[in-house]
């Protein structure tokens, strides 16, 4: 039985409909949901041009300004979360790599399932897969769906 989920979330269209279907899901079988954003420098700045619709560059992407979008990407993920029926889902906003931290708040919040998009905003490793979703799906001590 399904009673704790873990997403990870990073703002593009991928992540966006893992996060659906893992609101579905927690629908479905009662379970808690829990949200997790770590950015990368360079993921923020492109996710940041998307919601702020100005370009931000790596020289002008200041640590502030990419605190300010990371938590607009977390409200948002809360927003959609909301709409889907889970006003209460939490979202953390974490540093470093997103697939360890990702991984150790999963194991922290007794995760049965780690919901990831297949490809997100991620490096050019992850063309096919998705660095991120690979790493998760490798290392992952619970079952792990990763969406299209």
């Amino acid at each position: 039985m399904i009673k704790s989920i873990m997403v990870g979330f990073d703002g593009s269209p991928a992540a966006e409909r893992a996060l659906r279907l893992a609101c579905e899901i927690a629908v479905q079988f009662g379970a808690q949901l829990q949200i997790s954003h770590t950015p990368k420098d360079e993921t923020v700045a492109f996710a940041a041009e998307s919601v702020s619709a100005f370009y931000i560059g790596g020289t002008t992407a200041q640590m502030e300004a990419l605190r300010d979008v990371a938590q607009e990407i977390g409200m948002r993920a809360e927003k959609i979360a909301a709409e889907c029926g889970l006003p209460d889902a939490e979202v953390h906003i974490g540093h470093g790599d997103p697939a360890d931290d990702v991984l150790q708040r999963a194991e922290a919040f007794g995760a049965d399932l780690i919901v990831t998009g297949r490809r997100g905003l991620g490096d050019l490793r992850g063309l096919v897969l998705g660095s991120t979703s690979h790493s998760v799906s490798r290392r992952a001590k619970c079952a792990c769906l990763t969406v299209a």
